[in-house]
């Protein structure tokens, strides 16, 4: 079955090439020539008809059909902005609607365990502790997708973490989503015949946040997705902080993501990405260590510390190589 998804995947994404819309290079584009968007289509494709497989053949809970339903829906939306562009506050409309509806199906966090310990959150906290969750990781990774196969590839290394620490059915369930990915990087990296545009990148951050969700009170899972994806979150939410304290619009779209001041700078496009997927890997890792069942606190903090190790000296080392280029602030 696996390889069946793959292939539907793959042969939407080609399918894409000819038909999809057109990503126009302007001045904050990595690429220099127009290329075709909408490769998430094979993404959103494999990961609902291998969902929708799981639900016949091995009986998964039923509860994933809000989180299917809501992704495909805000795939939709994302399609659709992706062929006619239209206000921001549409697709954020449609990402408060999606989170709202998996929220009220019941998928919210109630506990967060870690090791020995469990937080326990009241009905409207546990609420808006996932809304903001699913907001922001959905956008950050939207954000992230701005480097070939970086942001594809860094979703596609969580949910293997995540997949090889679980049982079934979590496992299962972020197979087709692995999948989907799987069929459409081969187009998309290391040089793109497509871009997986908002219907993919929002799909993927969807799901993936709402993972995270599921796995929340399961001790040897809990960290793992939040670790994993700690690269991209932390790249978004320490240049949002910069460009803010710097007096400059944070809504504004720009070029000043650590990753694009890195290709700017003259590393290669293909190796920035490898860097994410290391640092997601080492960040999975660090999850799985620190969310172990028995686990103290203390030892659990040491590891989420060690996680974002990659990434303080990541920052350092574009830092100096943006001096040396010399790109400034903004």
């Amino acid at each position: 079955m696996l390889l069946c998804l793959i292939a539907v995947s793959a042969l939407l994404v080609r399918l894409m090439i000819r038909v999809g819309a057109l990503d126009h290079p302007v001045a904050r584009s990595s690429h220099t020539v127009p290329t075709p968007k909408g490769g998430g289509v094979g993404i959103a494709a494999a990961y609902a008809l291998g969902t929708f497989w799981l639900l016949y053949r091995y009986k998964v809970p039923v509860s994933v059909v809000a989180p299917l339903c809501a992704g495909l829906l805000l795939a939709l939306v994302s399609y659709i902005d992706d062929v006619q562009p239209g206000p921001f506050y549409l697709k954020l409309g449609a990402q408060v609607a999606a989170s709202a509806a998996v929220i009220l199906a019941g998928d919210r966090v109630r506990d967060i365990a870690i090791g020995y310990n469990t937080i326990h959150l009241a009905a409207l906290i546990g609420a808006s502790v996932t809304l903001a969750w699913f907001l922001f990781v959905t956008n950050a990774v939207n954000f992230m997708d701005g480097l070939n196969g970086l942001a594809s590839g860094s979703i596609a290394v969580t949910c293997i973490a995540l997949a090889g620490a679980s049982a079934a059915p979590l496992r299962a369930e972020a197979t087709p989503l692995i999948a989907g990915i799987a069929g459409f990087l081969p187009f998309n990296f290391p040089r793109a015949r497509i871009f997986m545009g908002d219907v993919g990148s929002q799909l993927c951050g969807f799901v993936a946040a709402d993972f995270a969700v599921r796995a929340a009170a399961t001790p040897a899972l809990s960290l793992i997705t939040p670790f994993a994806l700690m690269p991209l979150l932390a790249d978004v939410a320490f240049t949002l902080l910069r460009r803010w304290r710097a007096g400059a619009r944070v809504t504004q779209p720009h070029r000043f993501h650590l990753y694009q001041i890195a290709n700017r700078s003259g590393m290669d496009a293909a190796k920035v990405a490898a860097v994410y997927w290391l640092m997601t890997a080492w960040g999975g890792f660090c999850g799985f260590a620190a969310g172990r069942i028995g686990t103290p606190l203390a030892v659990s903090l040491l590891y989420a510390a060690l996680s974002i190790v990659p990434f303080t000296i990541w920052l350092f080392f574009v830092a100096a190589q943006a001096r040396r280029a010399g790109i400034t602030r903004e």
